[in-house]
């Protein structure tokens, strides 16, 4: 129960759970959960539920001067988790991902998902481990899929490099310039939910654009049958 509370405090208010963290750990160790959290959500199949976009720009926040963290040093180690996230899930893929997907034990990596992120693998190529990055949820499987696949290391790692710099330098920079601003302090709570909304829309539009794909699919096939 205290670990649920944690991650619904951590998802309703980032900012308090920063605060609380510069306060209890210092200037130095602060970076250790943040670093933990950005590493998990990246890089564990079973957890995409953790909070990527609003953790970033509510560490932004802190970053301005006497916030207690440091720009540069954030940037370089919110980057470093994620390309060390993704990089960790592609090999959870390459080496166990069939036996994880037929067994279903991970509720969240659902048919759906996996067609939406193997149509974006055929539209888009390897830049789909850039364009993800900025999709909750797909950001968490697509280096799974891209492992089970057994894409090129060598391609996925450039790939994964600039994706992770982009989506941390992104949210960061934006809390960093726009969080002091007295209207997204006044009404900080709200921000982040409208950034969790806001990031989940293309990612729900695309699971309702697959999902009729998937269902036009199976009629074009039911109706070659009856024809037949």
């Amino acid at each position: 129960m205290e670990v649920l509370d944690f991650f619904l405090n951590l998802l309703k208010d980032p900012r308090l759970a920063i605060a609380n963290w510069i306060t209890d750990l210092g200037p130095v160790w602060v970076y250790t959960p943040l670093f933990l959290i950005i590493f998990c959500e990246t890089g564990l199949v079973f957890t995409p539920f953790l909070p990527g976009d609003s953790l970033l720009f509510a560490a932004g926040v802190f970053c301005t001067d006497g916030g207690g963290l440091n720009i540069g040093a954030a940037l370089l180690i919110f980057s470093t988790a994620a390309i060390l996230g993704n990089t960790s899930n592609y090999w959870i893929g390459r080496g166990f991902g069939h036996t994880i997907i037929d067994s279903g034990r991970v509720k969240s990596l659902t048919p759906e998902r996996i067609d939406k992120i193997h149509g974006f693998f055929e539209k888009w190529g390897a830049l789909t481990i850039v364009i993800t990055r900025f999709f909750p949820f797909l950001r968490t499987f697509t280096p799974f899929i891209a492992g089970t696949s057994r894409m090129n290391f060598v391609k996925f790692t450039v790939f994964n490099a600039i994706g992770g710099i982009l989506w941390v330098s992104t949210f960061t920079l934006l809390g960093y310039f726009f969080g002091g601003i007295p209207f997204v302090q006044d009404h900080f709570e709200w921000i982040i939910i409208a950034i969790v909304l806001i990031s989940f829309i293309p990612t729900g539009v695309g699971l309702v654009q697959a999902k009729l794909a998937s269902r036009r699919g199976a009629g074009a096939e039911s109706d070659q049958v009856g024809h037949g």
